[in-house]
Order: structure tokens, then C-alpha cells, then sequence
């Protein structure tokens, strides 16, 4: 593939690539390979054959392509895409079955969007030519059918940016101009459709920008005034916290942290939903989910929904200022937080400039006070851990096995080489992690269950030599079609370790119904629709999908059935551990 230089002008606008392409398919993959995408999440369909043609001849002839990655699923297709993003850090792609196979994304297209990863989600098109007329015209009965009045329409609402190719378009273009904007902050997913006999048209090569010439916006530098506003605050703070919920998807973002927060003594406080490892979980001044009544001043970074209004929200005298890159979460449309400052500007950018600024603020007096401070974080963080840890030990012998118990060993299990993929609800197995590395945990970025598996899948592509586990209740395994997941772990050698907290139970149609009706009919008729007793068997259903299954009952047996499963993995073979817990609000 040669990328040459051509003279300014309207016609030739400066360096284009120009690449080989026989047919259009053969550009989308070129341009998709040029714009950074390595891996490309792929689920079959009759009009996207092109997609399998073009990378095969692409790397049989030595042209940019991306890897195609099998699936049979297209809910673990974008949810693979999007672990495989939160870890590499890198755009992808998939490609799924015209409208139908576009609704079976489902409730993945949600998280897309709120995971802020820049993902090309693209489907097939029914050809719409006469027959005969055209290569790739209709030739099927149920052609006709897959015709809707507007494809992108379907997930319009949670992308960046949708578009249906054109006979007229340069598609090398396209695919660029949607990597630009998926790339640009605030990165996230866009969708296109390519109807078939225009993947199939013939070309003699194809010349279009890269998606890094058309140039992908710089991230915003933060206003000095605001930097030194918060610098201010920051250092003549009594109590100063930085609220986290997701700035360590970027994991640069985490060291600078440290250095600020080591600097002026500042307690970092989990957002009320948060999707990141976003600073050490092991560090002194971590606090994990704590109260921000006491503060009298608050930075949030990147926080969707930074505390729950209510007692332990900061106080109505507490300084707050917000920096993110979209501070003012303009796709929520209600959003009551109230901020002394938003600050436009890339989390990464901004810290250094307030470390900065604050550096030149430091008097001897506010150092000792700040010291003083440090060592009081460090032993509320100290006494935080000890009692986690009794009440875990508390709880050791109990059967049906404690959750509480499950989360200990979990963190007991999980070191830095581990990527934890968490999606428990009820439970929180967070609170008893110790991860220090960045890029060590995720959470799911959205509220579509279901995520923990694909992502997990995808989140082992990108990192191959670390041990992924994903976390997740029995409903969100279910809901995730964890059979499609595990045959492509197997398939792709790319095997993750899954411990399923089964409790038979969905807190939504159980203790949720009871907390809201008081002397609750639905709780006399014992709660129908909130249980799902007996389940599955998921050790078998695992075995017959290619993976090694384990059911815990005896508590234990929680820690080493946990390390079996990672041996399993680490010799290439998926896991499941499915670890029997109490119902919720009934006995067994």
C-alpha cells in the first residue's frame, strides 16, 4: 500500500492515502486499518461477506487490515468491542446483519455510549437494486423484508454520529470522518450502515484522508483562571476531596492524580457511579465510596453522577468545581448538581497545570497542616481496611456462602497482573480489591446488564498476558448470552475467568419491590417475577461451551476454587465459577 504525496489544490487537498482497493470493501477495511483499528468484531450476515473477503485478501497481499474476530452473538460482539477499547485504549470496529442484527446489539448500544469509547459500529444494508441489475442486487425473499425508513434511526440516540453509504460517497472518507469523530473528545461510539451493492462495486484504487489527517481534535487545555481558582481553594482547603468516576480511562490520568493528591493531602472519594480504576485502590488516601458532608471543597473529575443528593452529599457551603471534558452532561437532560466552577478541559491537562499552580502557593505552614492531614487519611484508610477484613472473617463459615465472604476472596485472589471486569449490583467486591495498577478495574459504564462477559472477552484480546476475571450476579450473566462469549474465549485463545455471585434472585424484583411497597402484596405471593429457582447449571452449560465450570457450596472452598479457575485460565482455557450465595429475602 503506498501512501504518496499529492499537490495542494481543490482536487488533490495535500497527503491522501492511495491504496490498491479492488472494490469498495477493500477500502472500508483499508481506511479502517489506517485510522488505528486493530481488531475488528465481526458477526455474519448474508450482505457482509465483503467484510470476511476484504481483510483475507488485504492480508494475503500484505495491505493494512484489521484482525477479524469472530462472534456468534451481537450483544457479546459491541460489548467485546468495548472491553477491548477500556483496556488497549485503541478504537475498534464491528459489523453485525443489516436491522436486525443491529436491534441484537440491544442493550449494548446503551453502554456503547456511556462507556466513551470510540467504537465504529456498522451493520449491513439490504440491497435495495432489481435483481440482475447490479452485483450484489436482491436475490432473497427476505431481502425485501430488512428494508426499514431509516436504519440508523435505530441507535441515532446513543451515537456520536450515523450515516448510511452513498453510491456517491468516497469510502475511504467515510470511514475516516467517523473515526475522527469517534476519536475527538468526547470519544465515543458512531454507527454506519453499508447497503451490499455498494460494498461490492468495483474500484481501481481509492485515494482519501486518514482519519489523522482529517485531524482528530487535540484535547482542551483548562482556563488558567479556573486552574488557578482551584489551586487556591485546594490549598487553604481544611478538608479538600477529589471525587473519581471515570478519568482512569485514560491510566496517565492516575499518576498525576497521585501527585496532587500526595501533595495537598486530598482524599479521593468513588463518584456514585464510576466505571474506572481511577486511582490506587491500596494507597492511604483512598477512601473508596465515603461521605462528602464534612468537605469544604470538592474537584470532580469526569463523575456522570458524582454523589446521590441526601445527607452524605458535600454541604451547601462547600466549594465545588467539576473538570471534564464535557462538563455540563448535556445527553441528561435533568441533572440537579449544582458546581462553583465547570471547567472545560482534558482531565490529564488539567491536573498538572493545578499541581502547578498550587506548588507556588505552598507555605511551610500549609505543608505541616497538609502532612497532618495525610496521616489522618492514612489511618481512617488503615482502620477502613481492618474492618472490612473482620467482618469478612466474620462471615467465613457461613452457608450458603456470604457474599461479603465471595468479595474477601476475591480480593485475596486478584493481584496487578489482573484485570477485574465488575458488574454486581447487590454486592460490591471493589471495597475488598487492593489493585494498584492503572488500567486493573472496570465497572460497567452503563445500566444495561449483561456487559461483564463480552467486555471481559474483549478486555483478554487487548491484553493478553494479564489475567482477566469478570464479577457479575447470575441475572447480568444471563442477561450477557455467556455461551457466545466463552465459545469465542476458546475459539480466540483468549480465556478469562467468570465468577458468578448466584443467589437466584434479581434485587430489582426482590428487595427493591420491598423497600418501595410497604406490607407488599408481590412479598405474600413470594415475590413472582423476582426469582429464578433452581438455575441453570452454569459449571455445565461452561463445559459444554469449551470452558472449565466449578459450583462452590462450602465456603471453604471459595479461595481455592478461585485459583483453580485462574490456573485454568492461564493454561488457555476459559472458567467459570458459579458460587452458591443466599436468596435474597428467603431462604432456600
Amino acid at each position: 500500500m503506498a501512501v504518496r504525496k499529492q499537490p495542494d489544490s481543490a482536487e488533490h487537498p495535500g497527503t491522501w492515502a492511495e491504496v490498491p482497493a479492488e472494490c469498495v470493501g477493500d477500502a472500508l477495511v483499508t481506511a479502517m486499518a489506517l485510522g488505528g483499528i486493530e481488531q475488528f468484531f465481526f458477526v455474519s450476515g448474508t450482505e457482509i461477506g465483503f467484510y470476511q473477503e476484504a481483510i483475507a485478501k488485504a492480508r494475503a497481499k500484505g495491505w493494512p487490515t484489521p484482525r477479524l474476530v469472530t462472534l456468534t452473538h451481537e450483544n457479546v460482539c459491541l460489548n467485546a468491542a468495548i472491553g477491548y477499547a477500556q483496556v488497549s485504549g485503541k478504537p475498534t470496529a464491528t459489523a453485525v446483519h443489516v436491522d436486525v442484527g443491529t436491534q441484537h446489539y440491544g442493550g449494548a448500544i446503551h453502554t456503547a455510549l456511556w462507556s466513551g469509547q470510540p467504537i465504529l459500529i456498522t451493520a449491513g444494508a439490504p440491497p435495495t437494486s432489481y435483481p440482475g441489475t447490479l452485483r450484489g442486487a436482491r436475490d432473497g425473499g427476505h431481502l425485501w423484508l430488512q428494508q426499514t425508513f431509516d436504519q440508523g434511526g435505530i441507535v441515532r440516540q446513543y451515537v456520536k454520529w450515523d450515516h448510511r453509504l452513498e453510491f456517491q460517497d468516497n469510502p475511504g472518507l467515510i470511514i475516516s470522518r467517523a473515526l475522527q469523530v469517534a476519536r475527538s473528545e468526547p470519544s465515543g461510539p458512531v454507527y454506519l450502515a453499508v447497503p451490499r451493492e455498494i460494498a461490492l462495486m468495483d474500484l481501481k484504487g481509492a485515494r482519501f484522508p486518514t482519519a489523522d489527517q482529517l485531524a482528530v481534535a487535540r484535547p482542551p487545555a483548562a482556563d488558567p483562571a479556573g486552574v488557578r481558582e482551584i489551586a487556591e481553594r485546594l490549598v487553604s482547603a481544611r478538608n479538600p476531596m477529589v471525587v473519581v468516576g471515570r478519568s482512569g480511562r485514560h491510566p496517565a490520568t492516575e499518576a498525576a492524580l497521585v501527585t496532587l493528591c500526595e501533595l495537598l493531602g486530598i482524599a479521593v472519594v468513588d463518584a456514585a457511579w464510576r466505571g474506572h480504576h481511577n486511582f490506587p485502590m491500596n494507597h492511604p488516601l483512598y477512601q473508596g465510596p465515603a461521605s462528602l458532608k464534612e468537605a469544604d471543597v470538592v474537584v470532580v473529575l469526569e463523575a456522570y453522577v458524582p454523589w446521590i443528593p441526601g445527607p452524605d452529599a458535600p454541604s451547601d457551603d462547600a466549594y465545588v468545581a467539576v473538570v471534564d471534558v464535557d462538563p455540563v452532561r448535556p445527553r441528561i437532560a435533568t441533572y440537579e448538581f449544582t458546581a462553583d466552577l465547570r471547567l472545560t478541559a482534558d482531565t490529564l491537562l488539567a491536573l498538572g497545570e493545578i499541581e502547578s499552580a498550587a506548588r507556588k502557593l505552598l507555605t511551610p505552614a500549609d505543608s505541616r497542616r497538609i502532612a497532618e492531614r495525610s496521616t489522618r487519611w492514612a489511618e481512617t484508610s488503615r482502620r477502613r481496611w481492618e474492618h472490612l477484613e473482620r467482618d469478612a472473617q466474620s462471615r467465613a463459615a457461613k452457608q450458603p456462602i456470604d457474599p461479603l465472604w465471595l468479595c474477601y476472596q476475591l480480593g485475596q485472589v486478584a493481584d496487578d497482573n489482573c484485570i477485574v471486569m465488575d458488574e454486581t449490583v447487590s454486592s460490591k467486591p471493589h471495597h475488598y480489591l487492593r489493585l494498584a495498577r492503572a488500567g486493573s478495574y472496570f465497572s460497567n459504564p452503563a445500566s444495561c446488564g449483561g456487559w461483564a462477559t463480552g467486555a471481559a472477552l474483549g478486555a483478554k484480546i487487548a491484553a493478553p498476558d494479564r489475567d482477566v476475571i469478570a464479577v457479575c450476579g447470575d441475572g447480568f450473566y444471563m442477561f450477557g448470552t455467556p455461551t457466545a462469549a466463552l465459545w469465542a474465549a476458546a475459539h480466540h485463545r483468549a480465556p478469562f475467568m467468570t465468577v458468578i455471585f448466584n443467589n437466584r434472585s434479581y434485587s430489582t424484583g426482590t428487595a427493591l419491590v420491598n423497600a418501595t411497597f410497604q406490607d407488599s402484596y408481590a412479598a405474600k405471593a413470594d415475590f413472582e417475577g423476582g426469582y429464578f429457582n433452581p438455575p441453570i447449571d452454569y459449571a455445565k452449560e461452561a463445559q459444554a461451551a469449551g470452558a472449565y465450570g466449578e459450583t462452590v457450596r462450602d465456603p471453604a472452598e471459595v479461595g481455592p476454587a478461585l485459583r483453580r479457575g485462574l490456573k485454568e485460565t492461564r493454561a488457555g482455557r476459559p472458567a467459570v465459577i458459579s458460587v452458591w450465595l443466599p436468596r435474597l429475602l428467603r431462604a432456600d
